[in-house]
């Protein structure tokens, strides 16, 4: 009994070789598949963004920070020094001397 050339997974069975442009393309497309778009958030939901940074703040307390990314979203944990409204970022302290800007519109959610 004899196969057919497009039997089993199709264009791979039939192309004994590929370009590595096409490879990586294949690559890339089904990579956009998974590509999710930004949730919009309410604002009860930025209320309670922003009571956790507030309390973070105040009390030094660390809080877990949810940033959007559009494949897997980010945890950033630690205690927010200052919070920057006129260029929508704030400082988030992670250890006693490493801390980074985290732009406002990336956090989803937040958690004390």
């Amino acid at each position: 009994m004899q196969r057919k050339k497009l039997e089993g997974n199709g264009l791979w069975e039939s192309s004994r070789m590929m370009l590595p442009q096409h490879t990586q393309r294949i690559l890339e497309h089904q990579r956009e598949t998974l590509r999710r778009e930004k949730p919009v958030l309410d604002a009860q939901e930025w209320d309670l963004i922003d009571q956790a940074l507030y309390h973070s703040m105040a009390d030094h307390a660390p809080v877990t920070l949810t940033l959007f990314d559009p494949f897997v979203d980010r945890q950033a944990k630690g205690i927010v020094m200052k919070v920057d409204r006129q260029l929508k970022r704030i400082k988030l302290r992670w250890s006693e001397d490493d801390w980074d800007w985290v732009d406002m519109s990336e956090i989803i959610a937040a958690t004390t």
